[in-house]
């Protein structure tokens, strides 16, 4: 037989459930909760209170005998739930890792869920085990070997560090107009055109763009950037040769800078950005002209962050061609008006990483050179 339990709230306790109700912001079962409680506080039987909160007798009956043997934030908590057993003992979820960890079966590009249980079930005793259940072990242990991520991993030694530094250098002098710092990338862009026309959008309705679409070729963008003056250009050519590349030095340097008296420029090590091109593409004489006026600065292999341009870039794409343009015609035209409002509202990069903070932060990668260090000489 049940026992019965008498709930007698207090002034406190009774104005705090009724402040709970009139907020109306906790969860839907704490707020039945505290009905349950006021409404038992005011003498009204538990059937009734069951059919007008619409709630079981025994959740009436055991928010009652909680706050009785307990308090009032033992009524409105929930009772923690047993839940079944885990299925994988701690090793059994240590094989599950594991075998995750490894490499898949052979014919298998990598492991699925099927896949992993199946194979936990031919290493264990387990008859079965689902899915769902190999899919909360790898969460908690926050893997997800169905997926990958590339990067690349840069071999940090003296050349790298050697390159890192002459760039960050170059960033942190006092701006020389004679002796411009200019970073240089390129991008490959495709054209892409619609298969018919978009549906403007309308009060309540977002713009809706067909799925389809066609392909219109790629063009290549050249983009200069001004280290420490506002200042940026995008040249849309349709290849990227060392011809073209010689071509963009050449405006650079008789066009963008023609009072300059030496302009160094931050690039990567692609195979065309190289003296030689310009030989290939000019005769020697005028060759030899443009490089007396250029110096070339290149970041380390796999280390294009350095190169400040590449953060403009990522503002081009993000702000101008984050949308489909079919045309070399319309895409240059875009990109020259981006250019005109960016340069007149004199938008910058502003670069933080020195080499006093590259030596802080990647001191440990830096090559270790004290076993090499000579023995001082004993006078």
């Amino acid at each position: 037989m049940n026992i019965c339990y008498r709930v007698e709230l207090s002034e406190t306790e009774r104005s705090e459930l009724q402040a709970m109700l009139s907020s109306g912001k906790q969860a839907a079962r704490k707020l039945k909760r505290a009905q349950i409680l006021l409404a038992a506080d005011a003498g009204v039987p538990d059937e009734t209170i069951a059919e007008s909160i619409a709630v079981g007798g025994s959740t009436v009956y055991r928010t009652k005998r909680r706050f009785v043997e307990g308090n009032l934030e033992r009524a409105l908590s929930e009772e923690p739930r047993p839940g079944a057993a885990r299925k994988l003992s701690g090793p059994e979820e240590a094989l599950l890792v594991a075998t995750a960890c490894a490499k898949p079966p052979a014919g298998r590009a990598r492991w699925t869920l099927e896949l992993l249980a199946g194979e936990i079930v031919r290493l264990t005793h387990h008859e079965s085990l689902s899915r769902e259940t190999v899919r909360r072990r790898l969460a908690e242990n926050a893997l997800k070997p169905w997926q990958q991520k590339m990067w690349c991993i840069p071999k940090i030694d003296g050349e790298y560090v050697a390159r890192m530094e002459d760039v960050l250098d170059l960033y942190a002098e006092v701006p020389d107009p004679m002796r411009p710092v200019v970073c240089f990338d390129e991008s490959p862009v495709q054209l892409i055109g619609e298969t018919r026309p978009p549906l403007p959008a309308t009060p309540g309705q977002i713009e809706r763009v067909d799925d389809e679409y066609r392909r219109c070729g790629t063009v290549n963008l050249f983009v200069f950037l001004d280290a420490h003056r506002p200042w940026r250009k995008v040249n849309v050519t349709d290849r990227r040769t060392a011809k073209d590349f010689a071509v963009c030095m050449r405006e650079l340097v008789d066009v963008d800078f023609p009072q300059a008296e030496r302009i160094r420029v931050v690039m990567d090590n692609l195979s065309t950005h190289t003296p030689g091109s310009l030989y290939e593409a000019f005769p020697a004489a005028e060759a030899h002209r443009l490089l007396g006026r250029l110096e070339f600065h290149f970041t380390p292999k796999h280390a294009s962050w350095l190169n400040m341009v590449e953060i403009e870039i990522g503002v081009l794409k993000g702000q101008c061609l984050d949308r489909r343009i079919d045309t070399r015609e319309g895409l240059e035209w875009e990109i020259a008006a981006w250019e005109r409002e960016r340069n007149a509202g004199g938008a910058r990069i502003t670069w933080m990483f020195t080499t006093e903070k590259a030596r802080t932060k990647m001191g440990r990668a830096y090559p270790n050179t004290a076993s090499k260090e000579p023995p001082a000489k004993q006078s």
